[in-house]
């Protein structure tokens, strides 16, 4: 949570560049690991650097709230490891996930020298075996409601105006009424929860892998396609090429089904309200914020913006 006075409620300090890397060098002290060179390959969700000591990823939570979610993503890693997944695996021979600077700090194997995107083919390929894993209850995965994460999003829009606050408080209630009525038609179960073209990437090896694995979670199997839609239909970041190609070999297209709308809807307030909690430490993130709210309010189009 990004608050009003530069902290958060447990004493962490804003997520920036420079507050990551002193989590970074207080982390990796703990882990008995050498963070000279690091290199800062993402600051979003996540702040990720790669080590140059070792072939190893650190992946910061920007939440400080978010232990538990984080040691159910290394439960979730070493299971997919059992039942030889292509995922991100996580460091061996190294306790965690662990704490510092008031954030929790994750360990992972490094799967590239260069940064390199997988295909929507190779997406939909992993979503299709995915979601015909049969998870343990070890694993305690949680339900999906996107609307317990979109009333905490809500609360913790310090850094934003009043009357968009509340534009976006109220179009969730909306969006909540004609989400209770959707009939879903895929199967409720095991999904990645942030299923996108940005979190399957090419491994050294040659193989696609699916990464950020802290959303894993029970729901229904729609929420794992609809931002590949969306991306497709709303945003124009894919080729009606590349959307067909992912149709194809997932087996299914969301964008037949009637429920498409309601939950493109939804997801597309949840990426405005997390783009949100980031207006006071990027001018970048508040423009973008702004032109986001302006288009829903308008109804205009979502051609226009920009990935984050």
């Amino acid at each position: 949570m990004i608050s009003g006075d530069g902290g958060s409620p447990n004493g962490a300090t804003k997520f920036t560049g420079s507050s990551a890397s002193a989590v970074l060098q207080e982390a990796c002290r703990t882990a008995g690991l050498d963070p000279a060179g690091a290199e800062l390959l993402r600051l979003g969700s996540n702040a990720v650097y790669r080590l140059a000591s070792i072939s190893a990823v650190v992946r910061i939570a920007r939440e400080p709230g978010s232990l538990g979610e984080m040691t159910r993503a290394v439960r979730v890693a070493r299971w997919l490891e059992t039942e030889d997944f292509p995922a991100t695996r996580v460091l061996p021979r190294v306790r965690q996930p662990l704490e510092a600077g008031g954030r929790v700090v994750t360990f992972w194997e490094s799967a590239q020298d260069d940064e390199e995107y997988a295909r929507l083919d190779e997406l939909a390929d992993l979503l299709r075996r995915l979601h015909w894993l049969e998870e343990p209850e070890s694993l305690g995965l949680p339900y999906f409601d996107p609307f317990a994460r979109l009333d905490a999003g809500l609360r913790a829009l310090d850094g934003v105006g009043k009357d968009d606050r509340t534009f976006l408080e109220e179009r969730a209630g909306e969006l909540h009424k004609a989400y209770d009525g959707l009939d879903f038609v895929l199967p409720f179960g095991m999904i990645h929860g942030d299923a996108n073209i940005g979190n399957v990437i090419r491994h050294r090896a040659g193989q696609a892998i699916l990464v950020d694995l802290d959303g894993f979670a029970l729901a229904p199997r729609e929420w794992d396609l609809v931002l590949t839609a969306i991306y497709y239909e709303r945003f124009g970041w894919h080729t009606r090429a590349e959307y067909e190609s992912f149709v194809y070999h997932y087996g299914f297209d969301l964008m037949n089904w009637p429920g498409y709308p309601v939950l493109a809807d939804v997801r597309e307030l949840m990426m405005v309200v997390w783009l949100g909690h980031q207006v006071t430490t990027s001018t970048e993130a508040a423009e973008e914020f702004t032109r986001r709210v302006n288009a829903l309010r308008t109804g205009a189009s979502r051609r226009d913006w920009r990935p984050f």
